[in-house]
């Protein structure tokens, strides 16, 4: 969990991620490039490479928010119904803005994943058994009713595949002029380090924050307005990607303890590393066709989150 590997291993991966794909170019190629190959690094390679990694950073951060906030290890934007509501935002917005802008659905999206998100808080404050696997249980199954609404309106009015297309993550459409809107994460990504600390002690707590003089209601807003416009913002432009943002914060939690501002830059890097890995692999295992992030993230995701609850139950019992 050395910062510097991660470093080292997000240039490697990035650095392969550019000489993978259908049209054969080499690494070797790079001093000699013709002007067919230059422009398919420019307006797809290098669009989908940076989009994994804003991708893959900005749901990790959000995730460590997540649980952070929740004070529970398996609460992120996919076990909370934040993605599911922001994909039924993306259906409402096609619903209601038959030629909607990308910037008219992600504000829909926003605000839909922003009432998922409280409407989760909500539950939590109500339900009395508060075991650290019930709450992301509960989660998953707000997130399923959320997700049967966006399906049966998908159905009844012909949407099914936009719907589709969204919910299940995939960086092989991203080109130049299509991913523009990831850019928007960055800032919230800013914002996130630089409330750190105060998410860190509201995470301890109302009645442990308003003591040492922090406004925690605010505090709590502000995390999960970041949460759900980096939620909407990823799920309009890549799609669902799962499980991302709930493995990376607990591997870093693991090594590195329960301080979010020192984790911050940690998460962020193995996400982004995570993802340009299984992106890599998605693209390469049958070649020349690829495997969606989605697919692998799910596969690899759900098995990480399945050891790290059998290694919570091995340490409660």
């Amino acid at each position: 969990m050395k910062k510097r590997y991660l470093v080292i291993a997000l240039i490697v991966f990035s650095f392969i991620s550019l000489f993978i794909g259908v049209t054969d170019i080499s690494i070797f190629d790079i001093f000699s490039l013709t002007e067919d190959q230059l422009e398919i690094i420019m307006i797809s390679r290098v669009p989908r490479l940076i989009s994994i990694i804003i991708a893959g950073t900005s749901m990790s951060i959000v995730g460590l928010i997540m649980m952070q906030l929740t004070r529970n290890k398996f609460v992120s934007p996919t076990t909370a119904g934040t993605m599911d509501s922001a994909s039924l935002g993306i259906l409402v917005s096609l619903l209601i803005f038959g030629s909607a802008s990308p910037l008219q659905k992600m504000l829909v999206a926003f605000v839909f994943a922003l009432a998922g998100t409280f409407a989760f808080m909500k539950i939590l404050d109500k339900i009395k058994y508060k075991d650290s696997i019930f709450i992301p249980l509960v989660g998953l199954m707000f997130g399923s009713i959320v997700g049967s609404t966006t399906t049966f309106l998908g159905l009844k009015y012909g949407l099914i595949q936009s719907v589709g297309a969204w919910l299940h993550g995939d960086f092989s459409m991203i080109m130049q002029g299509r991913y523009e809107l990831l850019y928007l994460s960055i800032p919230l990504v800013v914002a996130a380090y630089l409330y750190a600390n105060r998410f860190t002690v509201a995470g301890m707590g109302e009645e442990f924050s308003v003591n040492l003089g922090l406004n925690y209601k605010r505090v709590v807003n502000i995390g999960l307005v970041i949460v759900a416009l980096v939620s909407a913002i990823v799920m309009l432009t890549v799609g669902n990607i799962p499980f991302l943002g709930l493995i990376i914060p607990n591997i870093v939690t693991i090594y590195q303890g329960d301080n979010l501002k020192k984790n911050l830059s940690h998460t962020a890097l193995l996400g982004a590393v995570f993802v340009l890995a299984c992106d890599i692999l998605g693209r390469i295992i049958i070649y020349p066709f690829e495997i969606s992030i989605g697919l692998t993230v799910g596969v690899i995701g759900s098995g990480i989150f399945l050891y790290l609850l059998l290694r919570r139950k091995s340490h409660e019992s």
